[in-house]
C-alpha cells in the first residue's frame, strides 16, 4: 500500500510532515509520488489565515469524493476537528499534541503494510526542536493548535540532527512556533543547542527559524557569537507585526517598535551584514490611518532583507476576532502601499550586494535556473545547472526586489 503526506503551511508543518512520511513507511507503507497515486492520503493541514483554511475545507472534500483514505493532521486537527469531522467524519484527526500516538493509530486502523521501508535523505532537512510559544497573541490561531512551549529533549535532536548529516543533508532548517524560545521552560537554550549541532564535523548550513522579538532579546549575544561559524546562517527572521506600539498592545506583543529597532541595531552591530527578514500584519482590528503610516515609516527605517506583509484575517476562537474590524477595502489599499514601499526598500537593500561574490549552497531548482544561498542566506539565482547540496562561488550580477541574480565563478568569496 502507498501513502502521501501533503502538508501545508509553515516549515515546521512542513517538517512534522517528513517525519509522518517515516512513521507511516516503519509501518511498511510505500512513499506514493502523489496523492492520486496513494492509498492513504495524510492531510497535515494550516488554517492561520482564512483563505488557507478555506482551501483545507475545499481539499477534505475532494478528497473524500475521490474515495482515498485520509489521515487529517496538523492545525486543523487540534483547532477545529469539529469542520474536519464534517467532511471527513470517518478520518483519524490526529492533533499535533499527539503525534506520538500516530503509528498506533496507523497500525490499528490500517494495520501493517509490510517490513520498514527507509526514506531516502534529500539534502534539505527539517528539523522542529518545540511546540507551543510563550506568547498569547490577541489574533492568533496557531495558539490554539499548538498550547504553550514545550522544548523537545536536546540529546534526542542532536541524534535526529546526526541522522540528518549521515543522510546526506547539507541544509537543516531550525523550526518552531518561536526558536528563541527554546529551552526557557526547561533550562536549556538555543544558544546551546547550536554550539552541540556546530560541534559536528562536516560543511553543512543550519538556519533559525521564526524567533519572536521578545525572546530572541534574551538570547542575542550568545547567537550572535555563533554567527562567527561560517555554517550557520547569518539569517534572523524576527517578525514585527506592526510599526504602532499601539496596535502592538492590541495584538499583546511583548516589545514596543523602539525595543526592536534597538535589537536590530544590536544584531547589527555584532553580525555586520546579518540578514533580517520580518513580518508585518496589514489592517489589524483598530488600526488607523496614523498607525498604518508608522508601519510605512518603519519599512524605511529598518531596511530590512525580506518584508512579509499579510492582510488581517480574523480567525475564529481569538480575541481579535471580537475586536472592531478594519475594512476590506481599507486593508487592501493599505497592503497595496505597503507592498509597494517593501519592494521599492528591499530593491534598494539588494542593490548594493551587486558585484560581490559569496559561497554558495544549492538549494533548490527555481524558474530561472539554481537557487543558490550565500551565507546570509540571501537568494542568488544562477541560469547554470548546479547539482543541489554542493558549494558553489558565486558573484552578484543583477538586484531584483525579492531575489539577486548571478553567475558561478571562481572568484574570492565572502
Amino acid at each position: 500500500m502507498r501513502f502521501w503526506v501533503e502538508s501545508y503551511g509553515c516549515t515546521m508543518n512542513r517538517g512534522e510532515g517528513r517525519g509522518l512520511a517515516e512513521d507511516m513507511a516503519s509501518l511498511g507503507y510505500e512513499e506514493a509520488s502523489s496523492a492520486d497515486e496513494a492509498d492513504i492520503v495524510v492531510l497535515n493541514t494550516c488554517t492561520v489565515v482564512e483563505t488557507t483554511e478555506k482551501h483545507m475545507l475545499s481539499r477534505m472534500s475532494q478528497l473524500r469524493m475521490s474515495g482515498k483514505r485520509v489521515i487529517v493532521t496538523g492545525c486543523m486537527a487540534k483547532a477545529q476537528p469539529q469542520r474536519v469531522l464534517i467532511r471527513l467524519p470517518d478520518s483519524p484527526v490526529i492533533p499535533p499534541e499527539s503525534y506520538d500516538s500516530f503509528r498506533g493509530t496507523v497500525r490499528e486502523r490500517f494495520g501493517i503494510a509490510g517490513p520498514p521501508i527507509i526514506l531516502p535523505q534529500g539534502t534539505e532537512a527539517v528539523l522542529p526542536i518545540a511546540q507551543g510559544c510563550l506568547g498569547n497573541c490577541s489574533y492568533c490561531i496557531t495558539k490554539l493548535a499548538r498550547g504553550d512551549l514545550r522544548t523537545y529533549d536536546h540529546d534526542a535532536l542532536l541524534r535526529r540532527f546526526d541522522s540528518f548529516l549521515a543522510g546526506g543533508a547539507r541544509e537543516i532548517l531550525v523550526t518552531a512556533q518561536d526558536t528563541a524560545a527554546f529551552g526557557h521552560d526547561n533550562g536549556d537554550s538555543l544558544p546551546a543547542l547550536l554550539k552541540d549541532m556546530l560541534s559536528r564535523e562536516g560543511d553543512f548550513r543550519l538556519r533559525i527559524g521564526m524567533a519572536d522579538p521578545a525572546s530572541v532579546i534574551r538570547v542575542r549575544e550568545g547567537l550572535a557569537d555563533l554567527m562567527d561559524d561560517p555554517r550557520l546562517y547569518r539569517f534572523l527572521h524576527i517578525p514585527v507585526q506592526s510599526g504602532s506600539d499601539t496596535v502592538l498592545r492590541a495584538m499583546r506583543r511583548k516589545y514596543t517598535v523602539e525595543r526592536f529597532m534597538e535589537l536590530v541595531d544590536d544584531l547589527r552591530a555584532d553580525v555586520p551584514g546579518i540578514s533580517i527578514a520580518t513580518d508585518l500584519i496589514c489592517g489589524f482590528p483598530g488600526e488607523t490611518d496614523g498607525d498604518h503610516a508608522m508601519s510605512v515609516d518603519l519599512i524605511r527605517r529598518l531596511r530590512a532583507d525580506t518584508v512579509n506583509i499579510t492582510r488581517f484575517s480574523s480567525r475564529p476562537g481569538t480575541d481579535a476576532a471580537l475586536m472592531p474590524q478594519v475594512s476590506g477595502g481599507v486593508s487592501s489599499a493599505r497592503s497595496a502601499e505597503l507592498t509597494r514601499v517593501k519592494n521599492e526598500t528591499e530593491l534598494d537593500v539588494n542593490t548594493g550586494l551587486v558585484g560581490r561574490t559569496f559561497r554558495c549552497l544549492a538549494t533548490e531548482v527555481g524558474k530561472e535556473g539554481t537557487i543558490l544561498r550565500n551565507g546570509f542566506y540571501r537568494p542568488i539565482v544562477v541560469r547554470e545547472d548546479v547539482p543541489l547540496g554542493t558549494f558553489v562561488d558565486a558573484r552578484v550580477d543583477e538586484a531584483r526586489s525579492t531575489y539577486l541574480l548571478g553567475t558561478l565563478t571562481e572568484g574570492r568569496a565572502q
